[in-house]
């Protein structure tokens, strides 16, 4: 049978360019769109998107029976800032639609599962620095806890029902295509649309809070490669940790400075401030680039000029 995947989520941050790159892959017609509500992205037109409420099972096993679906792809989720704000809701979609997928998974009506964690599984207690695929982990966000939560039903549905489900923790995603999503590291993508508006921004973190981040482009790339690696590579079932680099909003800050020397910076942090305190400033990614060999492409210098040169075209 050939591959035929079910994006739920599409039209958020990653899902958006998800979908282009897996209709590249698999062609228009093998890749399904969906989401709550329709977006405007031109992605979206260029193939089938179905309506679909990620709380809903009915609704899912639906769909994906209507399209003979073998692959899914779960993206739907309220992220970190966005779930303080609303923590019970935050914890009913995050967690019930990765059960109801990997109950899908389970029984045997999709092959393969592609769930998202995050660096927000770790916590105040783990290591800062080159932070290890196995380690203290005590999120304190409600993300963060779902995160950590969902990890573990992976792996657990993997070694007790045999469910093929792969994940990777996200760092923070930079992207020029799509807008942030509600996420504690989206500073990193808003300075730059502010940098080519207005020519200064207001970060809600202190400049000196490292933490790592990732160019889209490494993010899709990683997605897709970990759903196409042999299923003898995949030795962690919970989630993988994968890096790009790390950098300080001073640091980014210096090297938009580079390009657009007029840019200035204020600092006003905020509650998201003490979110960005409890996680990683650095990872080790070495687990995923042993077992199905990943590496990324985008360093800091790379991700500005990709950004600055894109966005440009885009506002301008």
């Amino acid at each position: 049978m050939s591959t035929k995947v079910l994006i739920i989520g599409a039209c958020g941050q990653i899902g958006t360019e998800l979908t282009a790159a897996l209709r590249n892959t698999y062609g228009a017609e093998n890749v399904i769109a969906s989401d709550i509500r329709q977006s405007e992205s031109e992605v979206f037109t260029q193939g089938v998107f179905e309506l679909l409420d990620a709380r809903n099972k009915e609704a899912i096993q639906a769909c994906v029976e209507k399209h003979e679906i073998t692959d899914v792809y779960l993206m739907a989720a309220l992220l970190s800032a966005t779930a303080e704000k609303n923590p019970e809701f935050a914890w009913d979609l995050n967690m019930n639609s990765l059960l109801h997928v990997l109950n899908l998974a389970k029984d045997k009506i999709v092959k393969k599962v592609f769930w998202p964690s995050s660096i927000a599984v770790f916590g105040e207690n783990s290591p800062k620095k080159n932070t290890p695929q196995h380690t203290i982990m005590e999120p304190s966000t409600v993300y963060g806890i779902s995160k950590l939560a969902g990890e573990r039903w992976c792996e657990y549905y993997y070694k007790n029902y045999g469910v093929d489900v792969r994940s990777i923790r996200y760092p923070g995603i930079i992207s020029w295509k799509a807008n942030p999503g509600g996420g504690t590291t989206d500073y990193a993508v808003e300075i730059f649309h502010e940098a080519i508006k207005h020519g200064q921004y207001t970060c809600f973190l202190s400049e000196d809070t490292s933490l790592p981040m990732m160019f889209m482009d490494d993010a899709v790339r990683a997605t897709i490669a970990i759903m196409n690696a042999e299923v003898t590579d995949i030795n962690i079932r919970s989630s993988y940790n994968i890096a790009a680099t790390s950098f300080t909003p001073k640091e980014l800050t210096s090297a938009i400075q580079e390009l657009l020397p007029e840019f200035t910076i204020a600092y006003e942090p905020d509650f998201r401030q003490q979110i960005a305190d409890s996680w990683p400033e650095s990872i080790d990614d070495s687990a995923a680039t042993n077992d199905w060999n990943w590496s990324s492409e985008f360093d800091m210098k790379a991700i500005v000029s990709e950004m600055i040169t894109n966005l440009n075209k885009r506002l301008g």
